[in-house]
Parts: C-alpha cells; structure tokens; sequence
C-alpha cells in the first residue's frame, strides 16, 4: 500500500514543503511563471526550452526570447537563427528554434494565436510531449494533472508513495492514489524540493529534511 502516513497528512506534508518554498535558490520554471502571471504561451515556449535543459540555463534563455518576442504572431516573423542565437545553450537549441516556430504557426492557424486546453491538441504539436502537455494544463489552466519529471519521479519512490521505474508509471500511480486537490501543489513542491534538498545522490535528509518524519528513505544509501 502507498505510504499511509503521508496519504493521511498530505495537508501538513504540503504546508511544511510550502514554508521553506521561498528560501530556495532554484525554483521551478514554469510554477514561478503561474506565480508572477505569464501567458500560457511563454509558459509553453519556456517548457519547450526546459526539455533536458537545466532550469538556471533555461530561465535567461528563455527572457532574452521573449525580450524579441512573446506572442505566436510575434514570433514566426522572427527568423530561425536569431531565436537560435538567443536560446543558445539550451539542449537541443537548433532543434527547438526551428519547433518554437513551428508551435507559434500552428497556434495562429489552429486556434486563432491562443493555446489550446484539450490535452490531445498540445499532445498533436510538434514538440510537446506529455510532461510540456501537462505542465501547460496544470500550471496554465489550473487543470489538475500531476508533471512527473526526474524528481517527482525520484521523490514518490523515495517517500513510497509509489513503486515504479519509469516517470509514465509514476504518473499512473499517483493520479490513482493521491487526491487530485493536491496534485497541483505536489508536483510544484516536489520538483522544487527535489532541486534544492532531495537530490538525486546524497540527500539533505539529516540536515535540512523538514518531511523526513513522512519518509521512509526507500532506495537512500548515502545522505547528509
């Protein structure tokens, strides 16, 4: 059974998570950009940018695109090469220019410039896999839909909220156990906490955990 302890006290497991939220040097991209109201469409052009890219690479990438342009009509007149030399290092940066202009396109063609809610409509664009598809929704449109990425995947195994080996299972897994009211704020709180004190080797467990009475370590064997 999926940890029952936290389960039961998700309230205060989110609220201790929240307290320390703002004493953190790294915080997640795209909540940060719900937090201080950016459209939908910079959040989904940011969330492309992320895509295996670090968040402190892809935070001022991601600004000096949007000092050229940060609209769908703004940007498909701008040209390949200067979005690439403005994302540049972000992963992948020849090959995400030439998808931000392809999105940009199909949102103008589509659905009038707007970013679509459906989830198989995002999922259709070129580019957006389902970790971007749910950000958007979630962080966009407030839809409950839990993002796993590395660590939402790391930190539910950890805590034995689940067992899984892949993000997709983790996805599963949780939409089944865990009340869609947190899901949102979980996912947030998890990637953020996963940045700054659940890393992925030697964990911050003694020194600065402040969940660890929900947590039974699965999986640590070395942490600080």
């Amino acid at each position: 059974m999926a940890n029952k302890n936290l389960l039961e006290n998700m309230d205060e497991f989110l609220s201790r998570l929240k307290k320390v939220y703002e004493t953190y040097e790294l915080k997640p991209l795209a909540a940060e950009y719900r937090r201080n109201g950016r459209s939908v469409y910079e959040l989904l052009i940011a969330t492309i940018l992320s895509l295996r890219t670090k968040d402190p690479t892809t935070y001022p990438a991601a600004e000096r695109l949007f000092a050229i342009a940060n609209t769908p009509e703004e940007m498909v007149k701008v040209d390949v090469a200067t979005i690439r030399e403005a994302i540049y290092p972000v992963g992948f940066y020849k090959t995400k220019a030439q998808t931000i202009i392809d999105i940009s396109q199909t949102l103008i063609d589509e659905y009038g410039g707007e970013v679509p809610k459906d989830r198989e409509k995002l999922l259709a664009m070129n580019g957006v896999g389902i970790k971007t598809a749910n950000l958007v929704m979630a962080e966009g449109f407030g839809v409950p839909r839990v993002c796993v990425d590395t660590h939402v995947h790391r930190i539910s195994n950890r805590l034995d909220l689940v067992r899984t080996k892949t993000a997709e299972e983790t996805e599963e897994k949780i939409h089944k156990v865990l009340p869609q009211e947190f899901w949102i704020d979980y996912a947030d709180q998890i990637v953020a906490y996963g940045q700054n004190i659940c890393g992925p080797t030697s964990p911050k467990c003694d020194s600065e955990c402040v969940i660890r009475d929900f947590c039974p370590q699965r999986g640590v064997k070395k942490h600080r």
